[in-house]
């Protein structure tokens, strides 16, 4: 293979490059939305029992902020996924 077919192969051209995300999820993307998922929901956990056992209120709420985060991003990801699961609509 010479340099010209490797350059070729290497570049996308604007053609060939994808300008929107498919509207289906595959395996590899629902396997990282579960590890998303679960990391979310551990963040949040620890982040509930950290706050609990935590005397400074300042560091706390910082604590209870960071964990309420974590809990919707892992409710945005179901969202995602109760959403794929709905029938199409057709107009």
């Amino acid at each position: 293979m010479d340099q010209q077919q490797q350059h070729f192969q290497q570049q996308p051209t604007d053609q060939t490059r994808m300008q929107e995300a498919p509207a289906v999820i595959t395996g590899k993307d629902l396997n990282y939305i579960n590890d998303m998922m679960a990391w979310n929901l551990t963040a949040s956990k620890k982040a509930h029992a950290f706050a609990q056992s935590c005397q400074d209120q300042e560091i706390k709420q910082a604590i209870d902020q960071a964990g309420q985060m974590h809990q919707r991003h892992y409710e945005q990801f179901l969202q995602l996924l109760q959403s794929q699961n709905q029938p199409p609509t057709y107009q």
